[in-house]
């Protein structure tokens, strides 16, 4: 009996160890796995807040070039004495700002003195002081263009400044324009996460915590701190230290124990370049977040630990049981019985888990199709703003049908996500014809066309028709559209060629630009998940793969190859008149 104890014992602790070595495993793998899928939600969120911020900022970079040329500014500089000239200039800048939309423009002598500004009329107006010491003034003089963070010292309130040289043959002063940022900070404060945006000295300029803001995140040496009071960056601003180290480091990221207003937290911290501005945007998210992940993943640990567990006492029990003469066959059906059972629901807990994963894929891959239609719907608003301000009602509304036609795309879009979830199968194929689905992609695509001076070439056959799915279709010409614009950017004379051929019981729908080409070794992974060409940050590498399985869903088919000067994607559907006919043969 004792050596009977003695067995029973050291199974029972046997069990536990492994149990408790199984939980701890799967955590840990399951800490490694969350974070993992949560950093390409991340990237995904870093991306669309970049863009946010550069389509921003792109909006006034030309301004100060443009008015530079003005002539009304260029005789108030060469006559800074005149009042009338001066009253003249303060009128019109203050009407130009209210057109632009810009915080304030001014105009500096060449010594740095401010003759007139948009703000003359306003007790913190700009007229009469003295900015010589603003890098962004030195810099125009110097350079003929200059780009600026810092806080106001008239106004206190921070801002980004573009100032542009005035010349005439000699320079004559120098026109900049500020741009205030608050409402975009302000826009993230409901935003997941802490968002911050730091400077090239690590300091904190822009956050949706303001307790966050003029922290710095690396140290800053006698040097810098004297040449930034030199230079009032941050005007009376108390810069206040936020310290940190990594714990834990991801391929995308890493936990970093932070030293915060908040006090000493640990964050999942990813961060993303944004060079133009020689700035870093940055993610902090909370480690809560993935943390009933981790419990499903001891959860299934346990129950597989378990099951395993109960399965080898079953054998020794089986074992004990024929060297016992069998003494209880009644009570052997009621262990499988039980052990069934407790399978069962750990595969259903394996099988929910596996959705899970898909879900959150399928997440990512439609953050990636959202970022084209939300970035041409700013572009909508911004050009909506415009033409409001000119009252030109009609462009108005046809400007408004294009936005409503970019919420149906996102509304359909999202729609494929809730289908998915059903486990349901795809949305009922119909007869879509090519023409107006090119034309809608083209219509999407508009304003970035336009911008990069881009010939399109059409040779689209009205009499294609195929059985598909048009939002679905569309999506698909949209993304390799937008790819063949990102190859030919840099060419001289940008060109896509898009054009239909009847192919047998298809039709195939071609998209050619005239790029570099695709690298033959690249070829055969274009279609692969997460293969991108592209830099770090400009892409997830889903487009293609998620355009390849939509094609696929619909019993087309999708192809790449080179051309005489570059790509050629060609997309084929089955033709609606073979359809058709098939199905009379068959009556």
């Amino acid at each position: 009996m004792p050596r009977l104890r003695r067995s029973v014992l050291f199974h029972v602790l046997l069990i536990l160890c492994g149990g408790l070595l199984c939980v701890w495993l799967a955590g840990r793998l399951g800490e490694r796995s969350a974070w993992e899928a949560r950093s390409l939600e991340g990237r995904a969120q870093l991306e669309l807040y970049r863009q946010n911020l550069h389509t921003l900022v792109e909006r006034f970079r030309a301004l100060p070039a443009l008015l530079a040329e003005d002539t009304a500014v260029h005789r108030l500089l060469r006559d800074p004495h005149n009042p009338a000239l001066r009253q003249a200039l303060n009128e019109r800048l203050e009407r130009l700002n209210q057109a632009a939309g810009s915080s304030v423009l001014y105009v500096l002598d060449r010594h740095g003195q401010t003759l007139a500004a948009s703000n003359w009329n306003e007790p913190s107006s700009f007229v009469g002081h003295d900015y010589r010491f603003r890098p962004y003034f030195s810099n125009a003089l110097e350079q003929g263009a200059g780009r600026y963070f810092a806080v106001g010292v008239t106004t206190g309130i921070p801002g980004y400044f573009f100032s542009r040289r005035v010349e005439d043959g000699e320079p004559l002063g120098v026109l900049v324009v500020k741009l205030e940022l608050e409402e975009l900070q302000r826009d993230w404060v409901g935003q997941h996460g802490t968002l911050l945006i730091s400077d090239d000295h690590g300091v904190v300029i822009l956050s949706n915590r303001p307790a966050w803001r003029f922290g710095h995140l690396q140290p800053l040496s006698g040097e810098q701190r004297a040449r930034l009071l030199a230079e009032r960056k941050y005007a009376e601003q108390n810069l206040r230290a936020l310290p940190s180290e990594t714990r834990l480091a991801f391929d995308d990221g890493e936990l970093r124990r932070l030293h915060g207003p908040d006090g000493p937290r640990d964050y999942f911290w990813q961060h993303q370049a944004l060079p133009t501005e020689d700035w870093t945007l940055h993610l902090l998210q909370d480690p809560a977040v993935v943390s009933d992940t981790v419990l499903a993943y001891r959860l299934i640990a346990a129950a597989l630990w378990m099951t395993l567990a109960f399965g080898a006492l079953y054998g020794l029990q089986r074992r004990r049981n024929r060297q016992l003469l069998r003494r209880s066959r009644a009570e052997l059906e009621r262990l499988v019985v039980e052990r069934t059972e407790e399978l069962r629901r750990t595969q259903e807990g394996l099988v929910q888990a596996a959705k899970l994963a898909a879900l959150g894929q399928m997440s990512a891959a439609l953050a990636h199709e959202l970022n084209q239609p939300l970035t041409a719907l700013r572009m909508q608003l911004g050009s909506l703003q415009l033409l409001q301000r000119s009252g030109r009602a009609a462009d108005m509304a046809e400007a408004l049908e294009q936005v409503d036609a970019l919420v149906a795309r996102m509304s359909a879009l999202t729609g494929h996500l809730k289908t998915f979830a059903r486990n349901s199968p795809g949305g009922l194929r119909e007869q879509v014809r090519l023409a107006p689905v090119v034309e809608r992609a083209l219509q999407l695509l508009a304003p970035r066309l336009r911008g990069s001076a881009v010939r399109v070439e059409l040779a689209v056959d009205p009499r294609a028709e195929v059985l598909g799915e048009a939002i679905r279709v569309e999506q698909v010409l949209v993304n390799l559209l937008d790819n063949a614009l990102d190859a030919c950017a840099d060419q001289p004379a940008p060109c896509l060629a898009i054009g239909t051929r009847r192919d047998g019981e298809s039709w195939a729908l071609s998209v050619a630009d005239n790029g570099g080409g695709i690298d033959p070794q690249h070829l055969p992974h274009l279609f692969d998940p997460f293969f991108t060409t592209k830099p770090v940050g400009e892409g997830l590498g889903l487009g293609l793969a998620i355009s390849y399985g939509i094609l696929r869903d619909l019993g087309g088919s999708l192809q790449a190859a080179n051309g005489a000067q570059g790509a050629i994607f060609t997309l084929r559907l089955p033709a609606v008149e073979h359809i058709g006919m098939t199905e009379r043969q068959r009556a």
